[in-house]
């Protein structure tokens, strides 16, 4: 579930080879940027809306009376769900789902588990972004906002050194997941619960992903607080909606 089409990249050579014209350009929109982790409240509750009114625009689900989308997997203990601010403003959303052989529960995990199953009992572990979705008016002036909200996903990946990220697409948005997070195909179209679509398994390795995508894109770049504040939970396992504000500005060098 991909949230858009992929901006233009063009390419400008610089001492620091992730630091293209388009880097900097989408570095300056993220100091507009917030990202939320959401638990609970008004917050939470937006996200779903924003899910609703995303997936209801291009046909991906069908009406209903609540106008939110929200499932188990929301509720489930290795599950993140963050908001994507823009001046204040809910602008996209993404879920992960961190998965391992002690929890190993994910969309993904249910759609194509005759794939990974036998994986997670070997020890590999994995991040699973869903969820994804854009405020529609918003997403088409703010054309970076795959690269911001992918970014997350990368991020998590990173911090729990996973074996892989999985994308679980439509075949039309695998070419953006190839080229910017070095995706590779695993398992042609299925049917996706909740969803009047098929999507493909895809899959970009660790730490290849990382590596490969923070020497490119100065953007995907973070600090060591950054990842802790995404992805470090409270002690009782709840807490308010946190605001953080993207690092990689404050990062100089080549990943």
């Amino acid at each position: 579930m991909d949230i858009g089409a992929e901006a233009h990249d063009p390419e400008g050579a610089t001492s620091d080879p992730g630091m293209t014209t388009f880097a900097r350009h989408v570095l300056a929109v993220m100091e507009h940027i917030e990202y939320r982790l959401c638990e609970n409240g008004e917050d939470l509750e937006d996200i779903f809306r924003l899910r609703y009114n995303s997936y209801l625009a291009v046909g991906m689900i069908g009406a209903n009376s609540s106008h939110m989308i929200a499932d188990d997997y929301d509720r489930m203990p290795n599950a993140y769900i963050y908001g994507v601010y823009y001046d204040g403003n809910l602008v996209s959303t993404v879920r992960l789902q961190h998965v391992t052989r002690e929890f190993a529960t994910s969309p993904s995990v249910k759609v194509f588990g005759d794939v990974l199953e036998p994986r997670l009992a070997a020890g590999e572990t994995f991040i699973d972004p869903g969820r994804l979705a854009a405020d529609l008016e918003w997403s088409s002036t703010l054309r970076v906002l795959p690269y911001i909200t992918s970014r997350i996903g990368m991020l998590a990946c990173r911090f729990f050194n996973v074996s892989a990220c999985l994308q679980a697409i439509k075949g039309e948005h695998a070419a953006f997941y190839k080229r910017v997070h070095a995706a590779e195909p695993l398992v042609q179209a299925r049917n996706y619960p909740g969803l009047n679509c098929a999507v493909d398994l895809w899959q970009s390795p660790c730490p290849l992903m990382w590596e490969q995508g923070m020497a490119r894109f100065a953007f995907f770049r973070s600090t060591p607080l950054e990842e802790r504040l995404l992805f470090t939970r409270s002690s009782d396992g709840y807490r308010a909606p946190l605001t953080i504000l993207p690092s990689a500005k404050y990062t100089s060098y080549a990943a």
